[in-house]
């Protein structure tokens, strides 16, 4: 945990960002009935019941102190799809000369998996542009892409959404609308904080 907090007191350094990722799993739902589109008055009203199409799987990227994100959708949640999201990462920091990468503590997120996606040269030197932090168990809210992605559900996703394809094209517009007004986080949390309020979790040391 104090690692991660120290990771966010790091001044801005466009060489050396720190980025945070998170993923998250999308019901694919469909309306077994035409709704009702609202009217001067009236709310839309939709049927109880729907049809289940499936889950996608969105993957989150975003750098707080520039207020820059990425999303990508893709139809499953594996380890050669975290490696291929990295390869995307760092197209899209070029000029980072090292990537401070801010991530959960999944199985899937091992340095192996680019050696499965990619060629051997090409995995080495995609896994040298990155530093890699964990959050601890159970501390996934350390992880500021978290609050991006509880942005994103609420302002694009929070509502029954058919196909992959649909949600694809949502998100890719929030991305821009959000970058475009560079939207960045104003995380306080710190170390000191910390050891006063979650001093439980802190062993303790006989005198």
């Amino acid at each position: 945990m104090e690692e991660v907090l120290d990771v966010y007191k790091r001044p801005y350094d466009s060489r050396f960002p720190v980025v945070c990722m998170n993923e998250s799993p999308k019901q694919l739902i469909g309306e077994t009935r035409k709704a009702i589109p609202m009217a001067p008055g009236r709310e839309a009203r939709f049927d109880y019941e729907y049809r289940r199409n499936g889950v996608c799987s969105i993957f989150i990227a975003n750098e707080p102190l520039a207020g820059l994100r990425m999303v990508t959708v893709t139809p499953t949640r594996t380890k050669i799809q975290w490696a291929y999201f990295l390869k995307q990462i760092a197209d899209q920091w070029p000029q980072a000369e090292r990537i401070t990468l801010v991530m959960d503590n999944l199985n899937t997120h091992r340095p192996g998996a680019l050696y499965e996606a990619f060629p051997a040269p090409q995995a080495r030197e995609l896994r040298d542009r990155f530093e890699f932090v964990y959050t601890p168990k159970h501390g996934s809210w350390l992880n500021m892409a978290e609050i991006e992605l509880q942005v994103l559900n609420k302002q694009c996703l929070n509502r029954r959404i058919e196909t992959i394809e649909e949600v694809s094209s949502e998100t890719m517009a929030w991305e821009r609308a959000r970058n475009k007004n560079t939207r960045k986080i104003n995380w306080r949390f710190t170390t000191a904080d910390a050891r006063i309020k979650l001093h439980r979790l802190y062993p303790t040391i006989e005198p």
